[in-house]
């Protein structure tokens, strides 16, 4: 019997890594759905990662940081619409994932930056990150680089508030600008 429940743990610890090509991750009361990111251009030094985060436990929990091996840095931001400007800031403190809730991140809302890349991120690559969380385990996922033509690319969804945007649409901003005099 004891050699049965060894060979039942030990298939049961072969079937893990079967989990992860069902790009779904779990750590006690979390889930984490789907995690992604998008190509990026040549040269383009950033990136994004996004994710549904579920947490069925009764207690909230926060996602503190996250890092990878392929970025210098990943911070968790923010981006939203302002007085018509699209706006993106860090969020200081974490990320809270209510109990009972999920939290989605996704392009134009809550996401992580992935900056100072190591290179190019490319579609059908899968990007190491961990992330770690105030009242849940650290967990590692995989971002899965995805296709952009699930139809036409929308340059607003690629995040430039960190982007130096000098000598860019230099007519378009002045337009702009018009209108708030």
């Amino acid at each position: 019997m004891k050699r049965l429940a060894t060979c039942l743990l030990t298939a049961g610890a072969l079937a893990l890594p079967m989990l992860a090509s069902a790009h779904d991750y779990a750590t006690g009361d979390l889930h984490i759905d789907h995690p992604w990111s998008r190509p990026t251009p040549p040269g383009v030094m950033m990136g994004a990662g996004y994710m549904v985060i579920r947490n069925e436990g009764h207690h909230d929990v926060t996602l503190v940081a996250a890092q990878s091996p392929r970025a210098g840095h990943v911070s968790i931001h923010q981006s939203r619409m302002e007085d018509g400007v699209m706006r993106m800031d860090a969020v200081d403190g974490g990320l809270v994932i209510p109990a009972g809730e999920s939290v989605a991140l996704k392009p134009h809302s809550y996401h992580l930056m992935l900056e100072q890349l190591d290179g190019q991120l490319t579609e059908g690559e899968r990007i190491p990150l961990t992330l770690t969380f105030d009242g849940a385990p650290v967990l590692e996922v995989e971002l899965a680089v995805d296709s952009l033509d699930g139809g036409t690319m929308d340059h607003s969804q690629m995040d430039h508030g960190n982007m130096d945007h000098d000598g860019m649409d230099s007519d378009q901003d002045a337009g702009a600008m018009q209108h708030h005099h």
